[in-house]
């Protein structure tokens, strides 16, 4: 009898080693999601029992009451639900301190639940692991540009700008709507992410009925008229239905006024006439779920190399 003594080849050995590192590279993340989540759903369970604890107590008379309950969750925030629900105290994410939520659950940290006799139950929130410095230099809780921002103009309100195509360029000289969009800014926001210095956006689409997806806000940290005209840069895009994407546009120059009232200006954009001009900005390798993550890719992306010149405008003398 012969015996087959062929065994596996150098080729489909590797094959077969490949095949398992993708399946590992894949299946970890989702399993280390799930444990994450299952931390999360502990924490919340305690932390609602603790809730209903210090409310029962409260109900009977006793306001001093307070429980602490130490979190097993491995990553600040909460990573598997927003927003976060806990006996009626409803937060969400980037939203900031309120009444009735301090701080944020952090990971090594806890939650004491107390009781106010003006704003009821308290959860305050800590963690060895939470950072204590900001790790952005604008406020993150301010993120909707459309609603509080835009939309609270008096030409918006007026219907002025039901167009098919409007924009409104930060850089632009002697516009009758920039100032009242800056004013809208000041009286509803501090420190947000169009008031840091030296920055350039611009509220660009479709101001009609209906058309709320249609609408842009493009930023960059860049001052455009010292980048000059027909130079790429990244921008940090939020589109007017709450989506966040990270892209690149090209500069364009902008006349505005006659004569020798005649002013030139560099916009973030060159102009965009077209919906589907539009589009090829949002690309869905680029999208993010949050102004946070949208900003932090977009601040890798200004450190291309390819952006190399555009940076030195930032420190460049005006």
């Amino acid at each position: 009898m012969k015996l087959n003594r062929k065994g596996f080849t150098l080729m489909e050995m590797l094959i077969v080693i490949a095949i398992v590192a993708v399946l590992i590279s894949v299946a970890v993340p989702v399993l280390s999601s799930q444990l994450e989540r299952s931390r999360e759903a502990v924490d919340l369970a305690n932390v609602r029992a603790a809730y209903a604890q210090v409310s029962t107590e409260a109900l009977l008379g006793k306001t001093d009451v307070t429980v602490t309950v130490n979190l097993k969750q491995k990553q600040a925030g909460w990573q598997s639900v927003d927003p976060v629900n806990i006996g009626g105290i409803v937060h969400s994410k980037n939203e900031g301190e309120t009444d009735n939520w301090k701080g944020d659950a952090a990971p090594e940290g806890n939650c004491v639940v107390s009781y106010d006799e003006i704003h009821g139950v308290v959860l305050t929130w800590s963690g060895t692991a939470a950072p204590g410095e900001p790790s952005h230099p604008f406020d993150t809780t301010h993120t909707q540009f459309f609603d509080n921002v835009l939309y609270k103009t008096d030409f918006w309100k007026n219907g002025e700008v039901k167009q098919y195509n409007f924009e409104f360029d930060s850089r632009c000289p002697d516009s009758s709507y920039i100032p009242q969009i800056k004013e809208a800014l000041k009286g509803n926001m501090t420190n947000s992410l169009l008031q840091q210095e030296n920055c350039t956006w611009a509220f660009l689409g479709d101001g009609r009925d209906g058309y709320t997806a249609d609408r842009y806000l493009f930023w960059t940290s860049l001052d455009t008229n010292k980048v000059g005209a027909g130079v790429k840069i990244p921008v940090l895009i939020q589109t007017g239905d709450g989506k966040y994407y990270v892209s690149e546009t090209t500069t364009g120059e902008r006349t505005k006024g006659n004569g020798t009232q005649k002013k030139t200006y560099i916009a973030v954009s060159e102009q965009i006439t077209e919906k589907k001009d539009y589009k090829k900005f949002l690309k869905a390798e680029a999208q993010y779920s949050s102004l946070t993550e949208a900003y932090d890719a977009y601040v890798k992306a200004l450190a291309d190399p390819k952006y190399e010149g555009v940076r030195a405008t930032q420190t460049s003398a005006p």
